[in-house]
């Protein structure tokens, strides 16, 4: 009831609840990346703190108060809050199954609201640079480390590395949503806890006050934090019903692997608070770091940027595997014989027969066609996105060029090889044919002159296509998850 009389502390503050009002006083500790040891320090961040939150609850924080000792001198400061009701917290509603789509919905077009008209600044772009994440998650590691008491060093180590991977292949972009304006000042730390479903609206409380370049970076980076404390509450379905809400308000769009970043790095931050709070003696935070930390590597791995390389001689269901792969993943997929087609001006459905290494497949052609593949594959994996490569990659030229850039762009590369009977991959030849509208010009003769000049593939897991393409699909998934594990 708000009359009541309570008290929370959190790692860096204590909170009074008396009557109808919150008083938030900084515990005067130095945890490293904040120091309230100084008055003048603790004083300073709680005014911060008042102005900050105003940005999204005005009617929330009332002031500053003082405090004096028995000799009528100044000794503390309280920050001055109108009391939320506890009921109608979003931990507290997503905890008891109580519904909340409306509530996420308008809470998310509040949020873009507050993007929208946040500041902008080099300082917020800089924070949110490639660079500048990697920094951070490195900060946090090195936090993690001191605690190996309340974590598993290994798995700390392994977030590291798998961010590490992440952020250095994808520089091109996190500099276009710089470009795009998707920087700013924002919340930095919006939890469940700290959101309140009232009836004139959502109200959010307590963002970073303490250093600003925490609460400065990319929109998505500041939403993320809810959604992964939804999943936290053991509900990913809300996190994500959240999250494509403010897509909708934000008119804004990113590749998956970024949401999974972001959700993985707010998880290690909460990882990191979980640690300190544990060594500060309270003893539910050592678990709730460890599945912070957990759910902060599940979501690095599903972040894990891929190259796929299908290939095959013609009628090995090469293509239709790349396609079910793709769709599974939501992978970019680009086919060699489209691409082609469209390097010389031509329709991918218009038929250009020719004799194996004659019209439009000459050996110069074939070159540039894979070229194309590469370039437009590099671009997509900078960009976030896993890229299906569907060819014969029959050269171990063309597959080299691939794994370059795989390399260049920190992506896992993943080679498969559709096979199947000579007599099927001809009777799907001349059926593809009959039917038309296929981009592919294969016929039997040229399968058979391609197979005799291939070099050997021995770095390619092969799929046998002789049964439903689902079970093949199934069996290539299960294979790129093991080899990119």
């Amino acid at each position: 009831m708000a009359g009541e009389v309570a008290l929370a502390e959190t790692h860096s503050a204590v909170v009074f609840f008396i009557a109808d009002r919150a008083y938030k006083m900084k515990k005067p500790v130095d945890l490293g990346f904040l120091d309230f040891r100084d008055r003048a320090a603790r004083e300073a961040v709680c005014h911060r703190e008042v102005e900050l939150n105003r940005r999204l609850a005005p009617d929330v924080y009332l002031g500053v108060a003082d405090v004096d000792d028995p000799d009528g001198q100044v000794c503390e400061h309280l920050v001055v809050m109108r009391r939320m009701p506890a009921d109608r917290r979003l931990s507290t509603l997503v905890t008891e199954g109580a519904p909340v789509a409306h509530h996420l919905w308008h809470l998310a077009h509040l949020v873009a609201a507050f993007h929208a008209r946040a500041e902008r600044s080099a300082a917020a772009d800089a924070a949110a640079s490639a660079g500048a994440l990697a920094g951070r998650w490195s900060d946090n590691t090195a936090s993690l480390r001191q605690h190996g008491h309340v974590v598993d060093p290994a798995t700390v180590e392994r977030v590291q590395s798998l961010a590490m991977r992440y952020l250095e292949g994808r520089h091109r972009l996190f500099d276009a949503r710089i470009a795009e304006g998707r920087a700013c000042d924002g919340h930095g730390d919006m939890l469940a806890d700290d959101v309140f479903c009232l009836d004139e609206g959502p109200q959010v409380l307590d963002c970073i006050e303490f250093d600003d370049e925490l609460r400065y970076g990319d929109t998505l980076a500041d939403v993320a934090f809810l959604a992964m404390d939804l999943e936290r509450l053991g509900h990913p379905e809300l996190g994500e019903q959240f999250l494509r809400a403010y897509r909708t308000h934000a008119d804004d769009t990113w590749p998956a692997s970024l949401e999974h970043h972001h959700i993985a790095y707010r998880a290690q931050v909460r990882a990191k608070v979980g640690a300190i709070r544990a060594a500060q003696g309270h003893g539910p935070s050592t678990d709730e770091a460890r599945r912070l930390l957990d759910l902060a590597e599940r979501h690095l791995r599903a972040a894990r940027v891929r190259l796929i390389l299908v290939g095959g001689l013609p009628g090995t269901g090469k293509s239709t595997l790349a396609q079910a792969v793709g769709d599974a993943l939501g992978a970019t997929v680009l086919r060699s014989d489209e691409v082609r087609k469209e390097l010389v001006g031509l329709p991918s459905h218009e038929h250009a027969p020719a004799a194996f290494g004659e019209g439009i497949y000459t050996p110069a052609a074939t070159a540039d066609t894979y070229a194309e593949l590469a370039t437009r594959a590099e671009v997509a994996l900078a960009m976030g996105e896993t890229v299906v490569l569907d060819a014969s990659w029959s050269d171990e030229g063309q597959r080299r060029l691939a794994r370059d850039v795989a390399d260049r762009t920190h992506a896992d590369a993943v080679e498969l090889r559709c096979q199947v009977d000579q007599d099927v991959a001809v009777e799907r030849i001349r059926a593809r044919a009959a039917a038309g509208g296929d981009a592919s010009d294969a016929t039997p003769a040229v399968a058979a002159a391609m197979a005799a000049t291939a070099d050997p593939w021995s770095t390619a897991v092969t799929i046998p296509t002789d049964r439903p393409p689902g079970v093949s699909a199934a069996e290539a998934l299960d294979l790129i998850e093991t080899a990119t594990s």
